[in-house]
């Protein structure tokens, strides 16, 4: 029996309000939707790997936050390298870290961030209603996190993510830094080594060739 649990969005905003729900069994789907990051806080738990149980629970347990990096593109001399990614500091509040990383990169960079050049085209290229199911107030989350799975099939170490909504690409060099980016953002924790990004259509995010060899 399948079990899931989905975040509430709040825009670009808020975190604080982040709706907590369960998973699969056999391997753990998070869903989310972007949201905004806290205030720094000085007190932070770095946060090195990602544990299923965490995923699931997705509830802090004895610190006030933890710290996580977000890869973001900027603008500047390495414009010709697509993949070229740069991290700045996020504070999760709960032991979610993959999944609120996720919804941090979507919710793109700080002011100040953007000022220094910091950027990600991931929010734009998401638009339309959420396709995945949950009782939210707006509309569903923009995304689903599943751990230790390449699709629908088990292979430790993997995580894939889903879009809920529908992603247009402005071209391959979009497709090129979204996938730097969601990629570094996710591999920063040990254990997720490979990472698969599927469509709201369950396509592989920038496959041309229409093979999917991203699920093989």
């Amino acid at each position: 029996m399948n079990r899931h649990r989905f975040f509430s969005a709040a825009g670009l905003i808020a975190v604080a309000t982040l709706a907590l729900f369960l998973a699969a069994c056999d391997g753990p789907t998070q869903t989310g939707s972007a949201a905004t990051t806290g205030a720094t806080q000085a007190a932070a738990v770095p946060i090195t790997s990602v544990t299923e149980q965490d995923e699931l629970a997705g509830q802090a347990s004895g610190a006030a936050s933890y710290l996580i990096k977000v890869y973001f593109s900027r603008f500047g001399p390495s414009d010709a390298n697509l993949s070229a990614v740069f991290a700045v500091n996020r504070f999760s509040p709960s032991l979610a870290v993959a999944t609120f990383a996720m919804q941090s990169l979507i919710a793109g960079p700080t002011l100040s961030e953007r000022a220094a050049g910091y950027f990600t085209e991931l929010n734009s290229a998401l638009s339309g209603p959420s396709a995945c199911n949950g009782s939210h107030p707006i509309g569903g989350p923009d995304f689903t996190l599943s751990l230790n799975k390449r699709g629908q099939k088990t292979e430790q170490g993997t995580a894939t993510v889903q879009f809920c909504r529908t992603y247009s690409s402005a071209g391959i060099g979009t497709d090129a830094r979204v996938t730097a980016e969601i990629t570094a953002t996710l591999r920063q924790f040990s254990n997720i080594k490979n990472v698969v990004i599927l469509t709201k259509s369950g396509h592989c995010l920038g496959d041309e060739t229409g093979k999917d060899t991203c699920l093989k």
